[in-house]
């Protein structure tokens, strides 16, 4: 028989180190030949990622071992830091910053020497024996200065493309002749406006001739690919959704009221592959809810491919099969060999071997709700789930609403342990994809500008009291937590509403003036269009800080802050924490030593969710089950 607990009191199977210890980060893939590559980030191992590499048997190799931490600086948040050929793969070392390249039973090898400069986003050409790859050069005065480079054996970096302030995704042509890229200028971010721009690539490896073939300052191009035979696709929104187009004369545009594009934060981002000059396979989201799909490039038909997935990641083709990253929505991320005509696939690698109890596992269901402006918006709901407990008779469970970062990004459905670590605890868990969000068109990506503090917090607030109304949740025990952007609409929920009893706010940010000045060059400009113009909107910005609010604050409030974090500096934290101090208010604040924008480190990542687990606790009056460290409450 169940156990009758209060919800929140629940002795959970997710312990914060199961959490960690042998629970992966999957990064990739790439394809090279029979050979899958990969990284792994590993928290046990002070948060490094790891490259890996599978046979055809399947059986994975380390090739980087520790120190060695694959992880690229470029736009801050990196991404694509590795690339492989002809078996040798290469990547940059995120302890020096330079580029090696390493076979597997070697080791690695420097190509480039430590300096200033950054890489990433990969393409090795055979014809010129070199890799092309984006370069984030940190060595001048003002802000870097981003390019296209070509990189020689012997480490010699020669510049290809430069004086736009962004540049992602190289792709050669299969004949090695030609080179697309996407670039951008200031203030847009990647989801605002890119150009793809192609161009001859000469005998002597130069390019001429560069050309715009689509994007424009107010058009979000995404994912240049070049077909077998020659054909370019890529990703635009220009319908208002991010559709599949095929370059050429006539432009050829496969509409679908769904998006296909995601917003570039991180290099490397893939949502289709080509399996020949006829055929595709595409992950897109309809609603928010993303699918995968075979697309037949003459006919312009979508074919669904049954599986268990409901989020993708970093699509590749190999051969007639694909390759991708999917989390199942009851069990963890996977990377996956499918072949989609059939529907057969192997699981290469799990990112977690944690099993769990078939009515243990807290499943999502997508939830639409009215806003205060008369739209709506939508949320990912986990009610409580655990095998061995249930709550007393009347009692309905506390609630997180969880903002998300970015805020231009997206909440999944796929199984987040994080998430589950808490529903199985006894809490209902709402993930919000406020006004802003993307996988619902660029109507809807666009609610936010000129709105973040507003728009996106009055979607959580609603969010919240619609659960409440509805009788899914205790209205007086409802918290909001969030991270980066996440924690800045957390702040503002608390500070500017009353719904809320208590937050947590991850790396966030309190101070909008004090971002805009310190910030690093991708999001140097990102407030233009989320706030207004800096200076020239000064007013607005102090407005919506809740720095300059905290008057209004009323409830308890915990900080969690990397200490080396230069998205979001630590005296964003430090100053909110101590207005709350002379205020008066419980508030709690933990700086973690060498961590950045977010926790890598497995003993962090495990006293943060502790940490929050027992302020909660305090604040709505449960006791934790299991042995965990409380945290000090100043004020409380």
């Amino acid at each position: 028989m169940e156990k009758v607990l209060p919800y929140g009191a629940w002795e959970s199977p997710l312990t914060p180190e199961l959490l960690t210890r042998g629970a992966v980060s999957l990064g990739g893939p790439v394809v090279d030949g029979a050979d899958v590559y990969w990284t792994e980030l590993r928290p046990w191992e002070a948060g490094r990622t790891a490259l890996v590499k599978a046979g055809p048997d399947g059986r994975p190799v380390d090739l980087t071992p520790e120190p060695f931490n694959v992880r690229s600086r470029v736009h801050e948040y990196g991404g694509a830091a590795f690339t492989a050929y002809g078996g040798t793969a290469w990547f940059v070392d995120g302890g020096d910053n330079r580029l090696y390249k390493v076979r597997q039973g070697e080791a690695a090898q420097p190509v480039t020497l430590s300096s200033s400069r950054a890489f990433a986003d990969f393409r090795y050409d055979p014809l010129q024996d070199r890799l092309i790859a984006v370069c984030e050069d940190h060595g001048g005065p003002g802000e870097p200065e981003n390019s296209l480079v070509a990189i020689t054996p012997n480490g010699r970096v020669t510049t290809l493309a430069s004086g736009a302030d962004f540049y992602a995704a190289p792709r050669l042509s299969p004949d090695g002749t030609k080179l697309a890229w996407i670039e951008w200028r200031h203030p847009n971010m990647p989801w605002d406006g890119t150009t793809l721009m192609v161009a001859s690539v000469g005998e002597d490896g130069a390019l001429s001739a560069p050309r715009a073939v689509a994007g424009g300052d107010r058009e979000s191009v995404f994912q240049p690919s070049w077909g077998p035979d020659g054909a370019l696709y890529f990703i635009s929104d220009r319908s208002g959704y991010w559709n599949l187009y095929r370059a050429g004369a006539p432009e050829r545009h496969y509409a679908v009221e769904a998006e296909f594009g995601l917003p570039l934060w991180q290099f490397g981002m893939a949502t289709y592959a080509l399996l020949g000059p006829d055929r595709a396979v595409c992950c897109h989201a309809v609603d928010g809810d993303w699918r995968l799909a075979l697309m037949d490039l003459d006919a312009g038909t979508l074919t669904p491919v049954d599986g268990r997935w409901v989020s993708f990641n970093g699509i590749v083709a190999a051969g007639e099969k694909v390759l991708f990253i999917g989390g199942p929505p009851d069990a963890p991320e996977e990377l996956v060999e499918l072949d989609p005509t059939t529907g057969a696939h192997r699981v290469l690698r799990k990112s977690s071997d944690i099993a769990f109890e078939p009515d243990g596992v807290s499943v999502s269901r997508t939830i639409k709700f009215p806003t205060e402006d008369g739209h709506v918006a939508y949320a990912n709901l986990y009610l409580p789930a655990n095998a061995l407990y249930e709550a007393p008779e009347g009692e309905k469970p506390p609630l997180i609403v969880k903002s998300h970062g970015g805020p231009t990004g997206q909440a999944g459905r796929g199984l987040s342990l994080k998430v589950q670590y808490w529903t199985s605890r006894g809490f209902a868990v709402a993930d919000v994809n406020y006004s802003g969000s993307t996988g619902y068109g660029r109507a809807y990506r666009d609610r936010l500008k000129g709105a973040w503090g507003v728009a996106d917090v009055a979607d959580c607030v609603s969010a919240a009291r619609w659960l409440a109304e509805q009788g899914l949740v205790d209205p007086d025990r409802m918290a909001i937590s969030g991270g980066s952007a996440g924690g800045y609409t957390t702040l503002c929920a608390l500070t500017f509403h009353d719904v809320f009893k208590a937050g947590c706010s991850a790396y966030g940010i309190g101070d909008l003036e004090a971002l805009t000045r310190d910030t690093h060059k991708f999001e140097s400009r990102y407030l233009d269009r989320l706030v207004g113009p800096w200076p020239e909107k000064a007013d607005l910005y102090r407005e919506r800080s809740p720095i300059h609010h905290t008057d209004q604050l009323n409830c308890p409030v915990i900080f969690l802050q990397g200490a080396d974090d230069k998205v979001v500096p630590p005296n964003q934290a430090e100053a909110m924490v101590q207005a709350l101090k002379e205020k008066g208010l419980p508030v709690s604040y933990l700086l973690f030593e060498g961590e950045g924008h977010g926790f890598r480190r497995a003993e962090n990542v495990k006293r943060a969710l502790e940490a929050e687990l027992s302020f909660y606790g305090q604040v709505f009056g449960f006791h934790p089950a299991g042995r965990i460290a409380p945290v000090e409450i100043i004020n409380g």
